[in-house]
Parts: C-alpha cells; sequence; structure tokens
C-alpha cells in the first residue's frame, strides 16, 4: 500500500509509546486460528482466490499463497533475490481465471498462475506501489514510480499508457461503466475511458496518495495530501468537499448507508454521504491503511501502533486486539469471516466470524480479489 510517508517517519515512530485511548480496549478479542512465520514484514493486503486461496507480498520481494488452513502452498521471489529494498508493497489482484497481478520495487509488474509459475512479466521505470486494477475485458491497470499508467492485455503485451507530471502510487479504482480514476503526485485525480482517452482531470493542492472508492451511479471519493476529502461527480465537477488536515494514505471505504469511513492522520473519521462530518475517533497512533466493512454493519481498522478495532456505526467499540507495530495493510476477511493480515514477522488469520460487507466499496480494493472494479462487487 502507499505508505511513503510513514517510511520517512518510521525510525521516529518506532520509538514513541503513545498512551492508548481507553475505547481501545475490550474483553471479548479474536483469538488466533494459525500463523505462518514469514521472517519479514508486509504492507501488501491480501487478496482471496475463489478456492480461499490468501495471496499477500512481503518485504523481502515475495508472493505467498497460504491455504485457509494455515498451510503455505508456495510463494515466488521477485527481482534480486528476495533482498530487502525490493518490498511488494503492491496488493496483489486475482483476475477471473485466477491469474495473480503484482507489482515489486524490483520495478517489474507480475502476473502468476494459480500454482506460484510466472506467466509473464513486464520491466518499468520505478517501483510499482501500486495496486492493479482489473477492467471486465481483462486489461490490467496500474501505476509506477516511473510517472507512467500502464494498461496490459491479460497476456502481458501493452493496451496502451498515459505519462503523466508525478509519481503514481495511488491504485486505480473502476466504474461498473469502465471508467478509471486515479491519482497522482502531480496533485491530479485522472479519469480515463477504457481506451486510456483522457475524460477529464481535476487538480488539488497535493499529492494524491491514497485509492479512489466508488459510489455507483454518485460519484467517486478519495484524499489528498492536501488535506480535503473530495467527493467528485461522474462529469469531473465537485459535489462536495471536506477539511480535514489529513496527510496519511488511508483509502475511503463505504458503508451500507452511505457513510464513508477513512483514517486521517491519528483519528478515523465517519463522513456522511452529503459531506458533513458525523464522527470522529482518536486513535493511538497513525492510521494509513483503509477501514474494511463488515456484514453486520460494523468498522474495523488498525493503526500502525498495530491496534486492530472493530467499531459500531455510532464509533462505539466492539472489540479490540493489540497486534504490536504494524504496518499499512489493510486486513481481508474470508467468506466465513476470518480475518487475515500480517504481524510483524507473521501472517495471521483471527477467529472473527462477520464476513465482508455488501456494501458499494467495503474494502482496499473493493472486493475479496483486489480487482478495484465495482463491477466485481456481489449482486
Amino acid at each position: 500500500m502507499n505508505c511513503w510517508i510513514s517510511r520517512i517517519r518510521r525510525a521516529t515512530l518506532s520509538l514513541v509509546l503513545p498512551a492508548l485511548p481507553a475505547t481501545c480496549w475490550a474483553l471479548n478479542d479474536p483469538a488466533t486460528l494459525w500463523s505462518v512465520e514469514l521472517h519479514s514484514p508486509s504492507d501488501s493486503c491480501p487478496a482471496i482466490g475463489a478456492d480461499g486461496t490468501i495471496y499477500f507480498g512481503t518485504g523481502d520481494g515475495k508472493l505467498w499463497a497460504v491455504d485457509p488452513k494455515g498451510s503455505p502452498k508456495w510463494s515466488f521471489t521477485t527481482g534480486f533475490g528476495g533482498r530487502m529494498g525490493v518490498e511488494i508493497n503492491s496488493s496483489p489482484a486475482i483476475g477471473a481465471d485466477g491469474t495473480i497481478y503484482f507489482g515489486s520495487r524490483d520495478r517489474k509488474f507480475y502476473a502468476l498462475r494459480p500454482d506460484g509459475t510466472r506467466k509473464w512479466a513486464v520491466e518499468t521505470g520505478g517501483w510499482v506501489d501500486a495496486s492493479a486494477a482489473i477492467a471486465r475485458d481483462g486489461t490490467v491497470c496500474f501505476g509506477s514510480w516511473d510517472k507512467t499508467f500502464y494498461a496490459l492485455n491479460p497476456n502481458g503485451t501493452t493496451n496502451w499508457q498515459l505519462r503523466t507530471d508525478g509519481e503514481i502510487v495511488s491504485s486505480a479504482a473502476i466504474s461498473g461503466e469502465g471508467t478509471i480514476y486515479f491519482g497522482s503526485h502531480d496533485h491530479k485525480l485522472r479519469a480515463l475511458g477504457p481506451d486510456g482517452g483522457k475524460k477529464w482531470e481535476f487538480t488539488t493542492g497535493g499529492p494524491i496518495i491514497s485509492s479512489p472508492a466508488i459510489l455507483p451511479g454518485e460519484c467517486v471519493y478519495f484524499t489528498s495530501v492536501d488535506g480535503t476529502f473530495y467527493a467528485l461527480n461522474f462529469d469531473g465537477t465537485v459535489r462536495w468537499k471536506l477539511r480535514t488536515g489529513g496527510y496519511t494514505s488511508s483509502s475511503p471505504v463505504i458503508g451500507p448507508d452511505g457513510v464513508i469511513y477513512v483514517g486521517v492522520n491519528a483519528q478515523i473519521w465517519a463522513i456522511a454521504p452529503d459531506g458533513g462530518k458525523k464522527w470522529v475517533q482518536p486513535v493511538d497512533m497513525i492510521v494509513e491503511s483503509a477501514p474494511v466493512i463488515l456484514q453486520d454493519r460494523s468498522i474495523c481498522y488498525i493503526s500502525r501502533y498495530g491496534m486492530l478495532c472493530d467499531i459500531n456505526p455510532d464509533g462505539s467499540l466492539k472489540w479490540s486486539l493489540f497486534m504490536q507495530y504494524y504496518g499499512c495493510s489493510s486486513p481481508a476477511v474470508g467468506a466465513t469471516g476470518v480475518m487475515y493480515l500480517p504481524h510483524v514477522g507473521d501472517f495471521w488469520a483471527l477467529s472473527t466470524t462477520v464476513p465482508l460487507g455488501q456494501t458499494a466499496w467495503p474494502k482496499f480494493r473493493c472486493n475479496a480479489r483486489n480487482t478495484g472494479n465495482a463491477w466485481d462487487l456481489p449482486r
């Protein structure tokens, strides 16, 4: 995920032990079902395949596949022999045929078969931290630090490319109609047609490092480092905007009643569909990952300090679990409600029982396969 600000501050933050708010403690914490030792941290949001296999990247340049019972199936090593410094911060996306797509800091974008063998790899001119979005026709879209947005055919050939004026770490979102939205360090959110043609671009006051969320038939939501949360109509005009003061990379998600939830620095915000601030909950440390909406309407989030909390729509606590120092990965939720997420140098499955919410945009990358496509939601 997009963690460039936190990486600058990581050494400082790791020395700070903030007092935890009393509202972040509960007795009914979930238990650990199983864990896998990775020997490396992870900032990659897991993707879940049709057979329940969980895929995620790690900081030593490996893409892992783990079965639902916690047994590693395989790991694929990218670029430079698994050395630190070639992290996979990109969250994997799973195509309709089971192909796993992801980027790496070895400056390549990969497609793997479900058995872990490589189908193809495409070189770019920079790190690929952004996660891929998969269009209905199988086109795979992603941006790179080389200031280029790529659209690749399922066989790895180039469909089209778009050059921007800034690095791209924002992961694209695709509407049901096929419009592609993504942000860039050049302060712009762009809307492109399926053929790469520009529909419009909207300029903010700062880089856009988080990923957009789409409310079908209504608008697109996103944040900018300029400290503002934006809602744009599908023609690029402003529906509303809300000053938050936010600079972190948390991406918005949408609840069943249309309320938007997002991490803002060291807070969780609930924003009404009309742009009004509903409530703000202080958190122990900055929140860079996206919250997750569950089927019981609760909202699960985790801070960099490692406090995993599940809260009700009014902001009151349901449960919490301390995960120690954490990264930027948003949790994944399986079909039975089991929650998957990395923990320092391990990967955990937690005994939660509430499945992912069936809302317009319930999690980072929209759905369990991480396709970033509104069309792929359950209907």
